[in-house]
């Protein structure tokens, strides 16, 4: 006997990957998850490959990860692939105290985190003339607005 078969919970065109227990705090985290979210990935690599913060180089392999699950897993093109969502989650709080004068102590909490990455597959003509970036249709209404009212001024 085994255990039931889990239900994937995600679309057919994802793939994602999961770091837990980072040494990390949250805020700290989500600032660099921040730089890559709706990035392709072969930009977000490139651009954790070269950041200053410590932490870049894990949330670097976590998409990394992601990317090789995409592949090998669920055979989507890595060319094609976009960090779709980059969520932080908290994670255990461990507690320390630190020394202070008259014979006191003050509290140190030091963070961790939880990363969860995951890389959709865009279709070739979904990102083709927006970059990848879906926009609403209120602002391609007022983009066309403003276009006829700059037409109209040149006339």
């Amino acid at each position: 006997m085994s255990k039931p078969k889990h239900i994937r919970t995600l679309a057919d065109n994802e793939a994602q990957a999961v770091a837990r227990n980072i040494r990390v705090s949250p805020r700290k985290l989500n600032l660099v998850a921040a730089t890559i979210r709706n990035q392709p990935a072969s930009a977000a690599i490139a651009a954790l490959t070269f950041s200053r913060r410590r932490i870049a180089q894990q949330v670097k392999a976590a998409l990394e990860s992601a990317v090789a699950n995409a592949e090998n897993n669920h055979q989507l093109d890595v060319d094609q692939l976009v960090v779709k969502t980059a969520e932080v989650g908290k994670s255990i709080v461990m507690k320390r105290f630190h020394a202070r004068g008259r014979g006191r102590s003050a509290r140190v909490e030091k963070f961790f985190s939880h990363l969860k990455i995951v890389v959709a597959e865009r279709s070739a003509d979904e990102g083709a003339e927006t970059g990848g970036k879906t926009e609403e249709p209120s602002a391609r209404r007022r983009r066309a607005a403003s276009k006829s009212a700059t037409e109209q001024k040149a006339a």
